[in-house]
Protein backbone atom coordinates (compact mmCIF):
# COMPACT_ATOMS: atom_id res chain seq x y z
CA UNK A 1 0.00 0.00 0.00
CA UNK A 2 1.40 3.32 -1.33
CA UNK A 3 1.64 6.15 1.38
CA UNK A 4 -1.54 8.27 -0.57
CA UNK A 5 -3.48 5.18 0.26
CA UNK A 6 -1.90 4.65 3.68
CA UNK A 7 -3.32 8.43 4.11
CA UNK A 8 -6.47 7.69 3.21
CA UNK A 9 -6.91 4.85 4.64
CA UNK A 10 -5.99 6.44 8.14
CA UNK A 11 -8.16 9.19 7.22
CA UNK A 12 -11.35 7.02 7.02
CA UNK A 13 -10.56 5.45 10.28
CA UNK A 14 -10.53 8.31 11.40
CA UNK A 15 -13.79 9.55 10.60
CA UNK A 16 -15.21 7.08 11.30
CA UNK A 17 -14.17 6.61 15.01
CA UNK A 18 -15.05 10.49 15.36
CA UNK A 19 -18.56 9.78 14.35
CA UNK A 20 -18.65 6.64 16.92
CA UNK A 21 -17.47 9.33 19.11
CA UNK A 22 -19.99 11.79 18.83
CA UNK A 23 -22.91 8.96 18.70
CA UNK A 24 -21.76 8.00 22.32
CA UNK A 25 -24.73 8.19 25.18
CA UNK A 26 -24.58 10.78 28.13
CA UNK A 27 -21.93 12.64 28.84
CA UNK A 28 -19.58 10.06 27.31
CA UNK A 29 -19.91 12.20 23.43
CA UNK A 30 -18.70 15.37 25.24
CA UNK A 31 -15.51 13.50 27.41
CA UNK A 32 -14.18 12.28 24.09
CA UNK A 33 -14.30 15.62 22.06
CA UNK A 34 -13.62 18.05 24.31
CA UNK A 35 -10.26 15.57 25.62
CA UNK A 36 -9.44 15.12 22.32
CA UNK A 37 -9.83 18.98 21.98
CA UNK A 38 -7.38 19.75 24.49
CA UNK A 39 -4.88 17.08 23.84
CA UNK A 40 -4.32 18.21 20.03
CA UNK A 41 -4.67 21.86 21.03
CA UNK A 42 -2.49 22.49 24.68
CA UNK A 43 1.09 24.02 24.15
CA UNK A 44 2.63 21.24 25.69
CA UNK A 45 2.00 17.50 26.30
CA UNK A 46 -0.73 17.17 29.58
CA UNK A 47 -0.45 15.33 32.57
CA UNK A 48 -3.33 12.88 32.99
CA UNK A 49 -4.17 14.80 36.01
CA UNK A 50 -4.46 17.91 34.12
CA UNK A 51 -6.82 16.11 31.64
CA UNK A 52 -8.95 15.31 34.11
CA UNK A 53 -9.19 18.55 36.00
CA UNK A 54 -9.83 20.41 32.36
CA UNK A 55 -12.47 18.42 31.71
CA UNK A 56 -13.90 18.75 35.65
CA UNK A 57 -14.38 22.25 35.32
CA UNK A 58 -17.61 23.77 35.06
CA UNK A 59 -17.68 27.35 33.30
CA UNK A 60 -19.63 29.74 36.53
CA UNK A 61 -18.88 27.79 39.39
CA UNK A 62 -17.42 29.29 42.43
CA UNK A 63 -14.62 26.11 43.12
CA UNK A 64 -14.02 23.30 41.60
CA UNK A 65 -16.14 20.13 42.17
CA UNK A 66 -14.07 16.67 42.63
CA UNK A 67 -16.93 14.81 41.69
CA UNK A 68 -16.88 16.40 38.06
CA UNK A 69 -13.29 15.17 37.70
CA UNK A 70 -13.10 12.47 35.18
CA UNK A 71 -10.78 9.72 35.58
CA UNK A 72 -8.16 9.26 33.10
CA UNK A 73 -9.61 5.69 32.59
CA UNK A 74 -13.16 7.31 31.34
CA UNK A 75 -11.36 9.50 29.24
CA UNK A 76 -9.27 7.05 27.25
CA UNK A 77 -12.92 4.78 26.53
CA UNK A 78 -14.27 8.07 25.95
CA UNK A 79 -11.56 8.90 23.23
CA UNK A 80 -12.11 5.01 21.85
CA UNK A 81 -8.16 4.88 21.07
CA UNK A 82 -7.82 8.10 19.72
CA UNK A 83 -6.07 9.37 22.89
CA UNK A 84 -3.25 7.17 24.59
CA UNK A 85 -1.03 7.39 28.08
CA UNK A 86 2.96 7.84 27.97
CA UNK A 87 3.95 5.30 30.52
CA UNK A 88 7.50 6.78 31.06
CA UNK A 89 5.62 10.48 31.34
CA UNK A 90 2.37 9.97 32.40
CA UNK A 91 1.38 12.25 29.51
CA UNK A 92 -1.60 12.12 27.56
CA UNK A 93 -1.03 12.28 23.72
CA UNK A 94 -2.85 11.29 20.07
CA UNK A 95 -2.64 7.77 19.22
CA UNK A 96 -0.37 8.84 15.98
CA UNK A 97 1.18 12.01 14.45
CA UNK A 98 -0.91 12.07 11.47
CA UNK A 99 -4.44 12.33 13.54
CA UNK A 100 -2.91 15.37 14.31
CA UNK A 101 -2.38 16.42 10.98
CA UNK A 102 -6.31 15.20 10.07
CA UNK A 103 -7.60 17.54 13.06
CA UNK A 104 -5.55 20.68 11.69
CA UNK A 105 -7.34 19.73 8.27
CA UNK A 106 -10.99 19.35 9.94
CA UNK A 107 -11.61 22.88 11.46
CA UNK A 108 -15.18 22.18 11.99
CA UNK A 109 -14.30 19.33 14.47
CA UNK A 110 -14.27 21.63 17.27
CA UNK A 111 -15.96 25.28 17.94
CA UNK A 112 -13.03 27.95 18.89
CA UNK A 113 -10.90 25.59 20.43
CA UNK A 114 -8.65 28.00 22.20
CA UNK A 115 -11.22 29.96 23.33
CA UNK A 116 -12.44 26.91 25.36
CA UNK A 117 -9.20 26.12 26.79
CA UNK A 118 -8.49 30.01 27.81
CA UNK A 119 -11.95 29.90 29.61
CA UNK A 120 -11.78 26.75 31.10
CA UNK A 121 -7.94 28.03 32.54
CA UNK A 122 -9.23 31.09 33.48
CA UNK A 123 -12.19 29.69 35.50
CA UNK A 124 -9.95 27.39 37.13
CA UNK A 125 -7.72 30.03 38.66
CA UNK A 126 -10.41 32.43 39.52
CA UNK A 127 -11.77 29.00 41.63
CA UNK A 128 -12.05 30.09 45.19
CA UNK A 129 -9.70 26.95 46.92
CA UNK A 130 -7.25 28.53 43.84
CA UNK A 131 -6.96 32.21 44.41
CA UNK A 132 -7.24 31.13 48.33
CA UNK A 133 -3.37 29.52 47.43
CA UNK A 134 -0.45 31.28 48.90
CA UNK A 135 1.06 33.13 46.09
CA UNK A 136 5.04 31.94 47.10
CA UNK A 137 4.41 28.54 45.98
CA UNK A 138 6.95 27.42 43.23
CA UNK A 139 4.41 24.57 42.06
CA UNK A 140 0.98 23.84 41.46
CA UNK A 141 -0.48 21.60 44.49
CA UNK A 142 -1.72 17.70 43.45
CA UNK A 143 -5.03 19.10 44.55
CA UNK A 144 -5.32 21.33 41.85
CA UNK A 145 -2.58 19.89 38.95
CA UNK A 146 -4.13 22.61 36.27
CA UNK A 147 -2.82 25.76 37.57
CA UNK A 148 0.51 25.22 36.59
CA UNK A 149 -0.72 24.83 32.58
CA UNK A 150 -3.39 27.65 33.19
CA UNK A 151 -0.89 29.87 34.19
CA UNK A 152 1.18 29.86 32.02
CA UNK A 153 -0.53 29.43 28.67
CA UNK A 154 -4.18 31.02 29.63
CA UNK A 155 -2.87 34.44 27.80
CA UNK A 156 -1.85 32.33 25.07
CA UNK A 157 -4.78 30.40 23.94
CA UNK A 158 -6.54 33.62 24.51
CA UNK A 159 -4.80 35.79 22.10
CA UNK A 160 -5.28 32.95 18.99
CA UNK A 161 -9.06 33.60 19.07
CA UNK A 162 -9.60 36.57 20.92
CA UNK A 163 -12.95 35.85 21.84
CA UNK A 164 -15.00 38.65 23.95
CA UNK A 165 -16.64 36.18 26.30
CA UNK A 166 -13.15 35.57 28.37
CA UNK A 167 -12.39 39.21 28.92
CA UNK A 168 -14.39 38.89 32.09
CA UNK A 169 -12.72 36.39 33.68
CA UNK A 170 -9.34 37.64 32.36
CA UNK A 171 -10.18 40.87 34.20
CA UNK A 172 -11.03 38.97 37.67
CA UNK A 173 -7.86 37.35 37.28
CA UNK A 174 -5.74 40.25 36.65
CA UNK A 175 -7.24 42.74 39.34
CA UNK A 176 -5.51 40.60 42.00
CA UNK A 177 -2.82 39.40 40.40
CA UNK A 178 -0.12 40.51 42.06
CA UNK A 179 -1.08 38.28 45.06
CA UNK A 180 -1.80 35.15 42.93
CA UNK A 181 -0.08 32.30 42.78
CA UNK A 182 -0.66 32.21 38.64
CA UNK A 183 1.92 35.52 38.73
CA UNK A 184 4.14 33.45 40.24
CA UNK A 185 4.13 30.68 38.18
CA UNK A 186 3.64 32.41 35.16
CA UNK A 187 7.53 34.62 35.76
CA UNK A 188 9.06 31.97 37.25
CA UNK A 189 8.08 29.81 33.83
CA UNK A 190 9.32 32.26 31.84
CA UNK A 191 12.65 33.00 33.54
CA UNK A 192 13.59 29.06 33.36
CA UNK A 193 12.92 29.12 29.74
CA UNK A 194 15.29 31.55 29.14
CA UNK A 195 17.97 29.62 31.65
CA UNK A 196 18.28 33.07 33.67
CA UNK A 197 17.28 32.76 37.71
CA UNK A 198 18.96 35.48 38.97
CA UNK A 199 16.02 38.55 38.27
CA UNK A 200 13.97 36.06 40.27
CA UNK A 201 15.98 34.96 43.37
CA UNK A 202 16.68 38.84 43.75
CA UNK A 203 13.13 40.25 43.37
CA UNK A 204 11.70 37.23 44.91
CA UNK A 205 9.85 38.52 48.19
CA UNK A 206 9.31 35.01 49.38
CA UNK A 207 6.66 36.16 52.17
CA UNK A 208 4.71 38.39 50.00
CA UNK A 209 4.80 36.65 46.28
CA UNK A 210 5.98 38.45 43.21
CA UNK A 211 5.37 41.65 44.25
CA UNK A 212 5.12 44.61 41.66
CA UNK A 213 3.80 42.47 39.12
CA UNK A 214 0.72 43.67 38.67
CA UNK A 215 -2.63 42.89 36.23
CA UNK A 216 -1.05 45.38 33.62
CA UNK A 217 2.23 43.69 33.48
CA UNK A 218 0.35 40.50 33.21
CA UNK A 219 -1.73 42.44 30.59
CA UNK A 220 1.25 43.57 28.70
CA UNK A 221 3.23 40.48 29.11
CA UNK A 222 0.35 38.44 26.65
CA UNK A 223 0.05 41.15 24.42
CA UNK A 224 -3.70 41.43 25.17
CA UNK A 225 -4.56 45.04 23.63
CA UNK A 226 -8.24 45.20 24.91
CA UNK A 227 -7.31 43.49 28.00
CA UNK A 228 -4.49 46.31 29.06
CA UNK A 229 -6.87 48.92 27.86
CA UNK A 230 -9.75 47.96 30.37
CA UNK A 231 -6.71 48.05 32.89
CA UNK A 232 -5.57 51.44 31.91
CA UNK A 233 -9.03 52.75 31.97
CA UNK A 234 -9.45 51.15 35.87
CA UNK A 235 -6.59 53.55 36.55
CA UNK A 236 -5.47 51.82 39.40
CA UNK A 237 -1.98 51.47 38.62
CA UNK A 238 0.92 53.81 38.03
CA UNK A 239 1.57 52.70 34.45
CA UNK A 240 5.74 53.84 34.63
CA UNK A 241 5.68 51.30 37.82
CA UNK A 242 8.33 48.84 37.77
CA UNK A 243 7.85 45.18 38.76
CA UNK A 244 10.41 42.91 40.70
CA UNK A 245 12.64 42.26 37.56
CA UNK A 246 12.95 45.78 36.93
CA UNK A 247 10.42 45.94 33.75
CA UNK A 248 7.30 48.32 33.38
CA UNK A 249 4.18 47.21 31.37
CA UNK A 250 6.07 48.94 28.63
CA UNK A 251 9.23 47.13 28.43
CA UNK A 252 7.12 43.36 28.90
CA UNK A 253 5.46 44.84 26.24
CA UNK A 254 8.71 45.47 23.97
CA UNK A 255 10.66 42.38 24.80
CA UNK A 256 7.79 40.26 23.92
CA UNK A 257 7.43 41.67 20.86
CA UNK A 258 4.10 42.93 21.11
CA UNK A 259 3.18 46.06 18.89
CA UNK A 260 -0.40 46.38 19.65
CA UNK A 261 0.14 46.79 23.25
CA UNK A 262 3.21 49.10 22.83
CA UNK A 263 1.36 51.12 20.69
CA UNK A 264 -1.51 51.39 23.18
CA UNK A 265 0.74 52.44 26.06
CA UNK A 266 2.74 55.18 23.66
CA UNK A 267 -0.89 56.64 23.29
CA UNK A 268 -0.42 58.14 26.49
CA UNK A 269 1.09 61.12 27.70
CA UNK A 270 2.31 60.05 30.72
CA UNK A 271 4.20 57.34 29.14
CA UNK A 272 8.35 57.01 29.60
CA UNK A 273 9.37 55.49 26.98
CA UNK A 274 12.90 55.67 28.16
CA UNK A 275 12.23 54.41 31.75
CA UNK A 276 14.16 51.11 32.14
CA UNK A 277 12.78 50.30 35.34
CA UNK A 278 15.37 49.44 38.19
CA UNK A 279 18.72 47.19 38.31
CA UNK A 280 19.99 46.62 34.97
CA UNK A 281 17.27 46.40 32.59
CA UNK A 282 17.69 47.70 29.27
CA UNK A 283 15.32 49.99 27.90
CA UNK A 284 12.34 49.16 25.94
CA UNK A 285 14.34 49.98 22.30
CA UNK A 286 17.22 48.19 23.25
CA UNK A 287 14.93 45.53 23.92
CA UNK A 288 12.94 45.15 21.05
CA UNK A 289 15.92 45.50 18.59
CA UNK A 290 17.81 43.30 20.09
CA UNK A 291 14.90 40.51 19.96
CA UNK A 292 14.44 41.10 16.35
CA UNK A 293 11.20 42.77 16.89
CA UNK A 294 10.74 45.90 13.95
CA UNK A 295 7.47 46.85 14.37
CA UNK A 296 7.79 47.78 18.25
CA UNK A 297 11.22 49.27 17.21
CA UNK A 298 9.55 51.37 14.90
CA UNK A 299 6.92 52.49 17.24
CA UNK A 300 9.32 53.41 20.03
CA UNK A 301 11.68 55.36 17.20
CA UNK A 302 8.13 58.10 16.36
CA UNK A 303 7.77 58.35 19.93
CA UNK A 304 8.68 62.36 20.43
CA UNK A 305 11.41 62.54 23.09
CA UNK A 306 12.90 59.27 23.20
CA UNK A 307 16.57 58.85 24.54
CA UNK A 308 18.24 57.24 21.46
CA UNK A 309 21.54 57.40 23.80
CA UNK A 310 20.01 55.53 26.67
CA UNK A 311 18.36 53.03 24.94
CA UNK A 312 21.12 52.29 23.19
CA UNK A 313 23.41 51.83 25.82
CA UNK A 314 24.95 48.84 26.52
CA UNK A 315 24.01 46.89 29.66
CA UNK A 316 23.41 43.45 30.95
CA UNK A 317 19.70 42.76 29.96
CA UNK A 318 17.09 41.44 32.37
CA UNK A 319 15.81 38.72 29.44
Amino acid sequence: MNETAVGSHLEGAYATTLARMKAQKGSRSRLGIEALMWVSNSERPLHTSELCHALGVKIGSPDLNVENIPTIRTLLGCSLGLITVEASSSTARLVHFSLQEYICNSPGLFRSPHTMIAEVCLAYLNFESVRDLSPTLRSAPSTVPLVGYASRYWGRHMRREKVKRVNSLSLRLLVGFEQHIASHLLLLSYYEDICDTRWWELGFDGRNGPKGFTGLHGGAFFGMVDIVAALLAMKKWDVNAADITGKTALVWAAVRGHDGVVGLLLEREDISSNTTGTGYCQAPLLLATGGGHEGVAKLLLKREGIDSVRNGAVRPSCG
